[in-house]
């Protein structure tokens, strides 16, 4: 369980949330808002298959629907991952619409920049963590 959550809490601040409020945590699941800029969102956090981690977003004040994020790991033969990111993002009001057209089309280059630039500072953690060892 200690692995699980000092990875998870470690991963938020790569999204450099303004706000954070983690109202309950277990051996496999969370339940988190986070936001920044005015938006928020709730979510729960479901790692009980740690190769296939769901986020459901279960309250937003701009997504709805079936909005989340899903991550598919695939270990690689030479010992690497690789990660399979899907989000899904419904917009429940017009903030939202018009959010999820933006990271739809322009942003999704900036998220993906922003995804890559957090799993190289996990796997330099990660790095040091076995140096120190």
């Amino acid at each position: 369980m200690e692995r699980n959550c000092y990875l998870y809490d470690k991963t938020l601040t790569f999204n450099d949330v303004e706000y954070l409020k983690v109202h309950s945590r277990g051996d496999t699941q969370a339940d988190v808002t986070e936001g920044k800029n005015g938006i928020w969102e709730r979510l729960h956090y479901d790692w009980s298959d740690p190769l296939h981690v769901v986020l459901t977003t279960t309250d937003s004040n701009t997504w709805g629907g079936a909005s989340g994020h899903t991550y598919t790991f695939t270990r690689r033969p030479d010992g690497l991952t690789d990660i399979d990111v899907v989000v899904i993002r419904e917009g429940k009001n017009l903030k939202g619409q018009f959010l999820g057209l933006v990271l739809d089309t322009v942003g999704r280059g900036v998220l993906a920049k922003a995804f890559e630039n957090s799993v190289k500072a996990m796997e330099a953690r990660q790095s040091g963590v076995r140096g120190a060892a």
